[in-house]
Parts: C-alpha cells; sequence; structure tokens
C-alpha cells in the first residue's frame, strides 16, 4: 500500500473489557469492534484514521495507546476529560456463562474528516446509542460525498433496546453505506426466520451494493450487486479463539475492495455497483485470510499483509 494513499476513517467505540471471574479475578483488555476493524486496516497499510471517544483517565491512555501502537491516527476530540471511558464489564459464573453490564459514554463531538477521506467505515453500538449516533450519521453523509461508506450492524440486543426500535436504525445506516457485512446471529435476531439470502436481498433493494454474512465456522455467503450470490469455506485450523473474527473479516474486505478500486471514490462507487462475483471474490478471498489468522492468535489479533499471503 502507497503511503500516499488516501485516508480511511473508522468511527465507532473504543472501551475496556473487564472480565469478572469466578474465583475473583479480572482481568482487563482493550475493545471495541470498530477499534478492531482500524487496526485491522492499519496493519494491513492503510492510513487509518480513529474517531472514538475515551476520558483522560488511565483506561483512556491505555486504549488510546493500544490503537496508536498498530498504526491508527485518533481524530480530533477523540479524547475526552468530561467522561471516564467506557467499560463492558463481564461477570463469568462457575458454567462458564457470561452477564454484561455496561458503563457507556457516547458524547461523540463533530467527526472532523481528513482532507481527501476515501472510505469511512462504522457499525456496531456507536450506530444506535444516544447523543452519538446522530453524529456517525452526519460523518456518513459527509463522507459519501467524496468516498464510500461500509457498515457492520454487530448487534448487541442486551445494550441497543427492542428489536423493532433497532431495525429501522440499521435500515437507515444500509441504505447509506455500499457494504454491509454482518454476522448469521445478526439476522436472526433483526429478522426471525429470514434466510441469509432474503436479507441480503432486502439490504441490497435498500442501496447497498455488496451484502455479506458470515456463517461462523460455515463460512461466509455474498450477494453481488449483480444479484449473483457467493458462497466460501472458513478458513479455520489451530483455533486459540474466535475473538475478534467478524472484525478481522470486516477489515480485510475492506482492505480487498480499496486495492481493487471498488471502494475509495464515487467512481469507486459506480464500479461496485456494476460488480459480478468475480469482481469482488479477491476481497473476499482477503477477509477469509485475515480472520483465518485471527483465529489462531488469542484476543483480537490483526494479522498484517505478510502474514495473508
Amino acid at each position: 500500500m502507497s503511503a500516499t494513499a488516501p485516508p480511511v476513517v473508522v468511527v465507532g467505540e473504543l472501551l475496556v473489557d473487564i472480565v469478572s471471574y469466578p474465583d475473583g479475578s479480572t482481568a482487563e483488555h482493550v475493545g471495541g469492534s470498530p477499534a478492531n476493524v482500524a487496526l485491522g486496516l492499519a496493519r494491513l497499510g492503510h492510513d487509518t484514521h480513529f474517531a472514538c471517544l475515551v476520558g483522560e483517565d488511565t483506561r483512556g491512555h491505555r486504549c488510546a495507546e493500544h490503537v496508536e501502537s498498530g498504526g491508527v491516527h485518533l481524530l480530533p476530540g477523540s479524547r475526552s476529560a468530561e467522561h471516564p471511558t467506557s467499560t463492558a464489564l463481564a461477570t463469568i459464573d462457575d458454567s462458564g456463562a457470561a452477564s454484561y453490564v455496561f458503563d457507556l459514554h457516547w458524547n461523540l463531538p463533530p467527526v472532523q474528516l481528513p482532507d481527501g477521506t476515501a472510505h469511512l467505515h462504522t457499525g456496531s453500538i456507536a450506530t444506535t446509542l444516544e447523543p452519538g449516533e446522530a453524529e456517525v450519521t452526519a460523518a456518513v453523509l459527509r463522507a459519501r460525498e467524496h468516498g464510500t461508506v461500509s457498515y457492520d450492524p454487530n448487534m448487541r440486543p442486551t445494550i441497543m433496546g427492542d428489536v423493532e426500535g433497532v431495525r429501522p436504525r440499521v435500515e437507515e445506516l444500509v441504505a447509506l453505506a455500499d457494504v454491509v457485512k454482518c454476522s448469521e446471529d445478526d439476522i436472526e435476531w433483526l429478522y426471525p426466520g429470514e434466510s441469509a439470502s432474503a436479507v441480503m436481498a432486502r439490504w441490497a433493494a435498500l442501496g447497498a451494493s455488496l451484502t455479506v454474512v458470515t456463517l461462523g465456522g460455515a463460512g461466509v455467503v455474498w450477494r453481488a450487486a449483480s444479484g449473483e450470490e457467493g458462497r466460501a469455506a472458513a478458513r479455520i485450523k489451530d483455533v486459540v479463539d474466535t475473538v475478534g473474527a467478524g472484525d478481522s473479516f470486516m477489515a480485510g474486505l475492506v482492505s480487498g475492495l480499496l486495492d481493487d478500486g471498488l471502494l475509495g471514490s464515487t467512481d469507486a462507487r459506480t464500479r461496485l455497483a456494476a460488480a459480478t462475483l468475480a469482481d469482488v471474490q479477491p476481497a473476499v478471498d482477503r477477509a477469509l485470510a485475515t480472520s483465518g489468522v485471527t483465529v489462531r492468535h488469542a484476543g483480537a489479533y490483526a494479522p498484517t499483509r505478510e502474514e495473508i499471503r
């Protein structure tokens, strides 16, 4: 990737996961789906900028260091002394099941898109949590004027509210996105009983040119703008854990589409809208490769280009 490549922006949450175990011990990890995507894109060589919101506290400094050490540039306004850094407390019981308590802060200031922003990615909690969700939409609309948009709903039912209230918000963002990727669990919650094919067709009708559904160990299915559907097996072996695999897939997918000129400008939007299965297959292959490397590491590991060749 050329050092002169136009900037890519990710907008979303960067937080700390606090895991409490039955023996009373705790562990903390930097998390957030959009943060993982930003790291994934940066590690793949893209000029990646991240609009988030963390506090000027110890956890906030740790979060900022985590993404910046991977090559991500935090955009102005991403650090604030007004609120503590958001946390997700996961309490593990004796059976291994987890219950969650969230302390979230999302008073996102206006996102300052770098000059020449080519692509914007967003998703997850940040797109449904008030008051910042409105600024997410505003950033998407500004980015669309000269670039492209990708979206991963990454549903969190325990904190996003009633599905009947969330679904219209998801579809609002689908209509603004060129690429939408989700999991089969997302579909099951949003559209109970509907197939991946039906949901991809629904989202295509709203305006998304490429829709992708990950199927866990069963691989992935996707729909090109032509209406054709493709399917591929997962590239999984020597699995340590699956943390961050979906986010790694998203980063690989966007990376591949950018490299192939199917994302990154209004002209690229036009090309993606006319793309065939064969046109987008290399990007899907890269996404499968990146997620395949991620699952061989503990945590949300982001591979480099050298690791996926």
